[in-house]
């Protein structure tokens, strides 16, 4: 079951990097989210716990799941009218959201106001991914987001010697 589960880590880490997205990316995420709680802290702090919330398998599931509907998106694979809502990335679809929470909730509440506030600024990776311009990012920006606001939650707890 071990051997498993590291190729499907390593899956997820690859289809990451294969759409444009390195751990050093969702780092600085992480780096601007917790700078100003927590004056002290690197980027190496920061990577540590990506790559902590990436060791997860709920996180290995979702970042499968986002990217390959979104891939599906991009080939013009998926059914109307669901292909059109995912490549305009509608607002009101929100199951991209709902993937993305449950990467949030491995870390507990306090990731729910780092995503939150993620998700509406889009620093960083996120506005390039955004971007409709850059291929479709539908589940990709929101899973982005995720690992960085439960790696800084992460961060958070250890800081007050929870974790």
């Amino acid at each position: 079951m071990k051997k498993q589960k590291g190729l499907i880590e390593d899956t997820a880490k690859n289809w990451l990097s294969d759409r444009g997205v390195s751990l050093r990316d969702i780092g600085e995420l992480v780096y601007d989210l917790q700078k100003s709680y927590y004056p002290s802290v690197t980027i190496e702090d920061c990577l540590e716990n990506v790559e902590r919330v990436l060791s997860k398998r709920e996180v290995h599931n979702a970042i499968l799941t986002g990217i390959q509907i979104d891939r599906l998106a991009e080939e013009g694979k998926l059914d109307p009218p669901l292909q059109g809502i995912i490549e305009r990335d509608e607002g009101l679809y929100g199951i991209d959201e709902i993937i993305a929470l449950s990467i949030v909730n491995v870390y507990g509440s306090i990731g729910f106001t780092n995503y939150g506030y993620i998700d509406k600024e889009k620093p960083g990776i996120l506005k390039k991914l955004n971007d409709k311009n850059n291929g479709c990012h539908t589940f990709l920006d929101d899973i982005v987001g995720a690992i960085a606001a439960a790696a800084s939650s992460r961060l958070a707890h250890r800081e007050a010697g929870e974790y």
